[in-house]
């Protein structure tokens, strides 16, 4: 409720024309079909407490939103900046003349990775906002995250993507980008 006045007024209280920034809209999810959306954060936080709502794929992949800082979120009363770390795929709000998604990474995997990734190697700042965020409902698996996970030929292409994404962004950003590539490595 309210999400799109939040941003719009966000968007214009930082500026965002004016700078480089991404809007983290921190997620979650819900394990049940039917639910009452809560109109408030304050809604949010307790039925978090209570279990009926979970920080987005917590139990699953946690290191996708895990730099969100959901800790740091339950009090935050301004945007607060966040550092990318490995694997972060976050939901943003960004100007359109932002990098674009890259077009190898269609269905499953590594979208969002690479997205977030072109934005920070560009000196993108990433802050989430305190006030916004997003359920993500059940529903049933995708087909292409059906493939992923029982083809060990999909999920070699989506490997063989990966690295031929890190030559890439070493190619355009030369040493800003080793930090990627050096995580990739270490994980």
């Amino acid at each position: 409720y309210g999400l799109y006045d939040y941003l719009r007024n966000s968007i214009q209280q930082l500026e965002l024309s004016q700078r480089k920034a991404a809007l983290i809209v921190p997620a979650f999810e819900t394990l049940h079909y039917r639910l009452t959306f809560p109109k408030s954060k304050a809604e949010l936080l307790s039925m978090l407490d209570m279990g009926s709502l979970y920080t987005f794929r917590y139990h699953v992949w946690p290191k996708g939103h895990a730099p969100t800082d959901y800790a740091k979120w339950r009090t935050a009363t301004v945007p607060y900046r966040v550092a990318w770390q490995p694997d972060f795929e976050p939901y943003v709000v960004v100007r359109r003349d932002c990098p674009k998604y890259d077009q190898r990474f269609v269905g499953f995997g590594w979208n969002k990775v690479s997205h977030i990734m072109e934005l920070d190697v560009q000196e993108y700042e990433l802050l989430v906002l305190p006030n916004a965020f997003m359920i993500h409902m059940p529903h049933a698996p995708s087909f292409d995250i059906s493939k992923f996970r029982l083809s060990a030929g999909y999920r070699g292409c989506l490997q063989t993507l990966r690295e031929e994404f890190h030559q890439d962004l070493s190619r355009r950003y030369g040493a800003a980008a080793l930090k990627y590539l050096t995580a990739e490595r270490s994980l």
